[in-house]
């Protein structure tokens, strides 16, 4: 099947080199899209749900909202596991899922069972499912200073929360934009407790007539002259003095009725903080954190989150800048970078050992140009897997450059060999098909060997798994690829790079070419003087040239005819009669016959008559 395919590449070239330059073409489109990182995801695929009961002591939070959520949640599919963490005011709770399971499936299997707990948490605990995002999200974070002091870290973080991370949320690829630092701003109503007991109020009185004044109702449609006038009562809370305003109870007589301002006073002001953000040993700031979606490109998210920033430069307030914190494109960028270097420069070393080697520019183009096609093309299936480019897989095509060009190599020559051997005229395309049947089938499968040597790596699971199958499916993909193009790709370039026929030895000459070894060889071996040193130089010689293939016996003999066989020792006179050590025939099927093994044995002493049967000339 092999060399069926060997043959049928070699003879359509054209239909080759097209199917090559769509696959480079495709290939090109898929590194545009391929997913690029510095760090590889070794997180759990797992959901998060954050509950929120302010005031709440730990242990409360633990025995009335984590408990109920994790006793709900442990019977999900493919869980494998469900940790609770409860602290002040805060509960959350990790739903970890089987290996391979799809993340978006988890969410919605956690919300299903979620929806079972209605009623059964305290009031006011609604749970919130965390982003959909993993440990490695965090790719861009920012700052906001306002350097001439007309905005304070309150203006910050309302600028901040309900401007900049509405805006930053909608960008492709982010899931979640979490502020940090500066001051959330409120409305803080402070009760005076001597005033609630000389008017005989409670402080949940004040409470319910604020709750119940922030708030818009809708009344029904009056009709006038043709035209229609909606009936509402407008009553959010928009300044201060609306606060002051609300009435807490109304006293009859005519006397006006008991207001907030008469019980407390209004201002604003920040609600507690747990944390802050210095900037740079400069003082307090306001920022942001960029959480990236899940099996989102990095370098791509950054990119549209920096050309939102650009965008909404012109529209901040007057004094206040953006400045990055952190930016993980620069860590992308040189890791790619150097990734890049490292395997240029392997390629270039390659490629150079391949030039010495061969010591034929033209033979040598074409390992040279099979090793950048094959890292090409080991970029589409890695963009139809989702295999992002990350250290570790590109580590992978790092490894298997070395391996990509071996059939090329041995092809080449092996097609070198069989043109110093070929008589003027021969059919110069026959002869490379010949070669590269005769060996490519060969390093192809050991290709195969290599590639499924690191099936293993396949096997790991949990952290190990994620960290080295990357690896191992470029470093498999490249092998596979170049393995496919030694049977396809390199026979169509062959005989375009390949050198033309040279005629080194030319079979069928009228006088035989016999070297000097030869000649020295035959010469000790017909002198009587010389026969025991001439049997050892024979067997030599004849170790060197074993009688297995046309291609190894003298060139005479390619003629059809006879030759001179010397067979020398006792078993010579058990030759059969007119033979002499001569069988007629095809070349290649001459047997030699040799006392040397007889000479071994009686190493050191005399040797005797040996008799020197020759063919008739």
């Amino acid at each position: 099947m092999v060399e069926k395919i060997i043959e049928l590449c070699a003879r359509n070239r054209l239909l080759v080199i097209l199917g090559v330059g769509f696959a480079l073409i495709a290939s090109l489109v898929a590194i545009k899209h391929a997913k690029l990182d510095a760090i590889p995801d070794l997180s759990d695929p797992q959901v998060i749900v954050f509950s929120e009961w302010m005031g709440r002591s730990p242990t409360l939070v633990e025995d009335q909202v984590t408990y109920p959520i994790v006793s709900k949640l442990i019977g999900t599919p493919h869980v494998t596991d469900v940790r609770g963490f409860s602290m002040f005011g805060m509960s959350f709770v990790h739903v970890v899922f089987e290996e391979g399971t799809d993340i978006y499936w988890a969410r919605s299997r956690v919300l299903e069972y979620m929806s079972g707990l209605r009623g059964g948490l305290p009031e006011g605990v609604t749970p919130t499912l965390g982003p959909d995002a993993t440990g490695i999200g965090w790719v861009f974070q920012y700052t906001l200073t306002d350097k001439t002091g007309k905005h304070g870290l309150d203006d910050l973080r309302t600028f901040q929360d309900f401007t900049l991370r509405y805006a930053l949320g909608s960008v492709p690829g982010v899931a979640e934009v979490a502020s940090v630092g500066g001051y959330q701003k409120q409305y803080q109503v402070t009760v005076d407790p001597d005033r609630l007991r000389a008017h005989g109020v409670t402080l949940s009185d004040v409470i319910d007539a604020i709750r119940q004044s922030n708030n818009d109702v809708g009344g029904r449609i009056l009709e006038f002259s043709g035209r229609e006038y909606y009936v509402r009562g407008r009553g959010y809370i928009t300044d201060l003095g609306a606060i002051e305003k609300i009435a807490v109870r109304g006293n009859g007589g005519g006397t006006p009725p008991l207001l907030i301002k008469d019980l407390a006073s209004v201002r604003f002001g920040p609600d507690i903080r747990r944390g802050l953000l210095e900037w740079n040993g400069e003082g307090e700031a306001v920022g942001g954190i960029v959480v990236m979606r899940y099996g989102g490109n990095a370098l791509d998210v950054i990119e549209r989150v920096k050309k939102k920033f650009a965008d909404l430069a012109p529209s901040f307030p007057a004094g206040v800048e953006m400045t990055i914190a952190y930016d993980r494109s620069g860590l992308i960028e040189r890791s790619i970078d150097t990734l890049k270097h490292a395997l240029t420069e392997e390629a270039i070393v390659v490629s150079l050992v391949i030039m010495l080697f061969l010591l034929h520019l033209r033979s040598s183009l074409l390992p040279i140009l099979s090793l950048p096609i094959s890292v090409a093309l080991s970029f589409i299936p890695m963009v139809l897997l989702d295999i992002p480019s990350t250290i570790m897989s590109l580590g992978g095509i790092a490894i298997a450059i070395g391996a990509t060009v071996d059939a090329q190599i041995v092809m080449i020559e092996a097609g070198h060999k069989r043109l110093e051997h070929a008589p003027p005229g021969a059919d110069r395309r026959r002869i490379l098909i010949d070669a590269a049947k005769e060996v490519t089938p060969a390093i192809f499968f050991s290709l195969l060997i290599i590639a499924v040597a690191f099936l293993p790596v396949f096997t790991l699971t949990g952290q190990a798994g994620r960290l080295f199958k990357p690896l191992a499916y470029t470093k498999t993909f490249v092998m596979l690829i170049s393995a496919l193009l030694s049977i396809t790709f390199a026979p169509a370039l062959a005989d375009l790079l390949d050198p033309p026929v040279r005629a080194v030895r030319v079979r069928g000459a009228a006088a035989p070419e016999v070297d000097d070894r030869d000649r020295s060889v035959r010469a000790g071996i017909r002198d009587p003087r010389r026969e025991a040193p001439g049997q050892g130089v024979h067997a030599a010689a004849q170790r060197r040239r074993p009688a297995l293939h046309a291609d190894h016996l003298p060139q005479h003999l390619d003629r059809g005819g006879q030759a001179p066989a010397p067979v020398s020792g006792p078993h010579a006179a058990r030759l059969p009669r007119g033979q002499d050590g001569v069988r007629q025939g095809r070349p290649g099927g001459e047997r030699h016959r040799s006392g040397a093994d007889n000479h071994g044995r009686n190493h050191g002493a005399a040797a005797p008559h040996k008799r020197v049967a020759q063919a008739p000339s």
